[in-house]
Formats: structure tokens, C-alpha cells, sequence
């Protein structure tokens, strides 16, 4: 349960990270367009691959 919260918690700093400084001019990457929305879809891939070790 460690390891999905840890995954979590980097996943969704790495996703803030990049949605904070690679905003998309245009709006058309939807990771990169907003940092709440790379924040989430981040940490729930952190938290995936916390859970497959």
C-alpha cells in the first residue's frame, strides 16, 4: 500500500512539474495544457505502476 502512495505522491509532483513549466500555447495537449489535469492523470499512473511491484 506504501509503494501505490509513494508512486501516487511522484507521479503526481512529475505531472504538476511538467504541466506548471510545458503549458501548450494552443490548449491542444491535454497533459500539458493544465497543471490540475497532469497533476491527476500522473499520479494515477504513478500509482499503477507503484502497485506492479
Amino acid at each position: 500500500m506504501m509503494k501505490i502512495i509513494i508512486g501516487m505522491l511522484i507521479g503526481g509532483a512529475i505531472g504538476f512539474a511538467i504541466g506548471y513549466f510545458g503549458k501548450c500555447a494552443s490548449g491542444a495537449c491535454p497533459l500539458t495544457s493544465n497543471p490540475v489535469t497532469s497533476t491527476i492523470i500522473f499520479a494515477l499512473i504513478g500509482g499503477l505502476i507503484g502497485a506492479m511491484k
